[in-house]
């Protein structure tokens, strides 16, 4: 083997396999064509038939390699290892990892890491990069530059925004600005600031604008900047943005924007009208494309899942974080996977149909973010996975030959056992059954058999509150002859902690009749699935009846006889050609109705304590609602127009109570602006008095002065104390500031959900409109009745 390979330019390297050093060949490194050397290299030990790869990472990231004794023909593993590992001296932050082409060419690894600086990696071209303006050379790491951002950053990505680019450009956001800078050239293309932050970042094409877009959400608004920043794109949303993902999710061709954010909806936007809302029970931290109109979530609570469109096909829960998500073909069938990195630091890729997992890892420390790229530049995309600490595994998808199956022997071990669990719990049930069977005709009264007609009876009804328990709703699960139920366990999304609710009457409470007090936190529907366990009353085996029930979703407001209170002053009023049959059809749907209510003139009372909703249908087709909850009365229009199928619907509205509180929001401010202009001016001055006060003591030092030295000292030291405390009020203040824009933005969305379609658009971009010009009396009227004219 040493002769073959010297006639082949090759030298032996001794590698410890197990217990013993076994010699096999490599060629040295030539820095130039890594992937050819490779392939060589795996020719000759194929050659041979003595080894075959384990693990491969390449000669330029510091590699080793690791073989296997055997056959030359079979594969190395059955399961999936990393084709190459990183240890990087850069801690990276969580959600903010990118890989990006700057010079058109290399792909480069690119992250957020401590004290406001993003870092570079670029092992393909060492020694040709400037250290100038932003970008400096890392003293730890040869391979890595740095990027001064000089604010915390929170969040970046890379990629094609201008027309006539032929590299990436890394895009940047923080609580106050957005950067977007051409690496290559070391230069800033832009430096926007952005009042609402930047809390996610998404770069591409949005329906039909023209030219890429760095869209960015923060405090409730999303705002789009095209290459030269300038403002395309800007509307509201519910809550603050924590995730932004581009999809084709109509099937049109066109990319729309899902938004995810910590009202727990995911928003569908196509530019700036919402199609589509789904809610969640928890912050929609991450988003990511799958194919088509499929993406994949995670919410804070552990939950990852997929949908398509509107309907989720598979989520499942965690007790730790997910970190990254990302779609990835990992076992080459055709199709990507849901890859997720946790906080636990494992790695897992399942199927985006059945959410079943097909491969998993872990890394030495909580996963920071999920990205692909040719790395190698062989051609081949891998999967690439970082940790916090600055691991970085890079994966090559499985071969054919593999045919799905990346697990290691471990894996397939624990799925036998949980089969073969699954195999004595059906024996068991089996054996249970035969049991039943045998005691029909027997005497044994402990044999679980109840009446052929024994069905599970369920009614939802509404509690006001008493001295005794709060304001509910009462779910009413009940047989109608003499079993008894003996336990019941409820799912639900979003309503018990868990999902799960588990109902066990002591033995001397057994009844046919269980009672359930629900508390929905949100006006949303939501299915409850129970299972009731039901048999005699000295019975040891039970029946398990299984029953989905869905809970309406305005379920918390109860219908009232009582018309002497006042009604509220708050109203939204709009016409529709529709027959009163349809409303009041809507009605019964959504609300616990009594039976016999066939009107749509009804009073509701809010058993969360909002007050009276009064709802009205006049004869020629206009309904009023009355409440002085906004966000009710949104919910309310935005309900009955999907019921209704209405694509555009204006309305007037007026919720004085509302409004003036706005008016004291907006005067705040214009004080706060105020404030922070002040407190800038002011610690420029300071900055300048510092300055000075420096070269005083050091001219004092230098001239042997040590009493005046000592003064200037003492001086700069009383300054440096005030200008901290002044940094401590401007602090306060911009905070203050971010809650007051928080509150103006949600009452842009707010006023927009009061109308539907091109109606709700128009109010919007009227809205944003009369803030920039600072016009608050048209900003009222537009929310009022939907135009700025008077």
């Amino acid at each position: 083997m040493r002769e073959h390979a010297a006639r082949r330019g090759f030298e032996p390297a001794t590698f410890l396999l197990g217990s013993k050093q076994e010699t096999v060949v490599h060629r040295p490194y030539s820095g130039s064509n890594t992937s050819a050397d490779v392939r060589v290299l795996y020719r000759v030990i194929k050659l041979y038939g003595e080894y075959s790869f384990s693990t491969l990472t390449l000669a330029n990231f510091n590699y080793n390699l690791q073989l296997r004794r055997g056959s030359g023909d079979e594969p190395a593993s059955t399961m999936l290892v990393p084709i190459f590992t990183l240890k990087l001296n850069h801690k990276i932050n969580p959600r903010m990892v990118a890989i990006g082409k700057f010079d058109g060419v290399h792909p480069c690894l690119t992250a957020a890491t401590q004290a406001g600086k993003v870092f570079i990696h670029n092992p393909h071209t060492r020694g040709q990069r400037p250290v100038a303006h932003r970008l400096s050379q890392s003293t730890q790491d040869s391979d890595i530059s740095l990027l001064n951002i000089n604010q915390a950053v929170t969040c970046l990505t890379a990629g094609m925004l201008g027309p006539n680019t032929t590299g990436d450009t890394l895009l940047v956001g923080s609580q106050t600005n957005l950067l977007a800078y051409d690496v290559h050239d070391n230069a800033d293309i832009f430096y926007r600031e952005v009042t609402d932050g930047a809390n996610a970042i998404v770069l591409g094409k949005l329906g039909n604008i023209p030219t890429p877009l760095a869209i960015i959400g923060g405090n409730c608004a999303l705002q789009g900047f095209d290459y030269e920043g300038n403002d395309h794109f800007w509307t509201v949303t519910g809550d603050n943005v924590r995730s932004l993902v581009l999809c084709d999710f109509t099937g049109d061709g066109k990319n729309e924007l899902l938004v995810g954010s910590e009202d727990f909806d995911i928003r569908v936007f196509k530019e700036d009208e919402l199609l589509s809302e789904m809610t969640e029970n928890e912050t929609v931290t991450s988003l990511c494309h799958m194919h088509d109109s499929r993406f994949g979530y995670a919410l804070a609570n552990g939950t990852v899942g997929v949908y398509d469109r509107t309907a989720r096909y598979w989520r499942i829960k965690s007790k730790n974080h997910a970190m990254s998500i990302h779609a990835f073909d990992l076992n080459a069938d055709g199709v990507v996977e849901l890859i997720t990195g946790w906080s636990n630091g494992k790695i897992d890729a399942r199927s985006d149909r059945t959410g079943e997992v097909i491969f998993k890892d872990n890394l030495s420390s909580s996963v920071a973010g999920v990205v692909e790229g040719d790395y190698r530049l062989d051609g081949q995309k891998q999967l690439i996975c970082t940790s916090v600490e600055g691991e970085v595994r890079g994966y090559l998808p499985a071969s054919k030959d593999l045919k799905g199956n990346l697990m290691d022997s471990s894996a397939e071990q624990d799925l036998i056992r949980e089969l073969s669990q699954r195999r004595q719990n059906l024996l068991l049930e089996l054996r249970n059954y035969e049991e039943n069977a045998k005691g029909v005709s027997g005497t044994n009264s402990g044999m679980g058999v109840i009446p052929a007609n024994t069905q599970l009876q369920t009614a939802l009804s509404v509690r006001p509150a008493t001295e005794a328990q709060k304001a509910h709703v009462e779910l009413c699960i009940s047989t109608p002859n003499e079993t008894i139920i003996r336990a019941v366990l409820i799912f639900a999304e979003g309503i018990f902690e868990g999902e799960s609710h588990v109902v066990h009457p002591s033995a001397q409470n057994l009844s046919g009749c269980v009672r359930v007090p629900i508390v929905p936190p949100k006006d949303i529907p939501i299915d409850l699935h129970i299972k009731a366990f039901v048999g005699g009353k000295t019975s040891t085996q039970f029946h398990v009846f299984e029953i989905t029930r869905q809970l309406p979703r305005f379920s918390m407001y109860d219908i009232t006889v009582d018309s002497s209170d006042a009604l509220p002053t708050g109203w939204v009023t709009f016409s529709t050609n529709e027959r009163t049959q349809r409303v009041v059809m809507w009605l019964n749907q959504n609300f616990l109705l009594p039976e016999g209510v066939d009107s749509p003139d009804v009073t509701f009372n809010s058993l969360r304590g909002g007050g009276l909703l009064s709802i009205s249908m006049a004869s020629n087709g206009q309904i009023t609602l009355r409440t002085d909850d906004i966000d009710l009365a949104g919910d309310l229009v935005q309900s009955l127009a999907t019921f209704l199928a209405i694509e555009d619907l204006s309305a007037e509205a007026d919720f004085p109570g509302y409004f003036e509180e706005l008016r004291s929001t907006l005067t705040e401010v214009d004080e706060f602006h105020s404030v922070h202009q002040k407190l800038t001016a002011a610690m420029a001055d300071h900055s300048n008095y510092i300055r000075n006060m420096l070269v005083q003591a050091e001219d004092a030092r230098l001239m042997g002065d040590i009493s005046i030295m000592k003064k200037r000292y003492r001086e700069l030291y009383d300054l440096n104390r005030d200008l901290i405390n002044e940094y401590k009020i401007r602090s306060n203040n911009h905070n203050a500031l971010l809650a007051c824009l928080k509150s103006v933005n949600q009452a842009i969305q707010r006023a927009g959900r009061l109308r539907v379609g091109k109606p709700k658009n128009q109010v919007i971009s009227a809205c944003r409109d009369a803030i920039k010009s600072n016009n608050v009396n048209a900003l009222f009227r537009i929310m009022r009745a939907g135009t700025a004219s008077s």
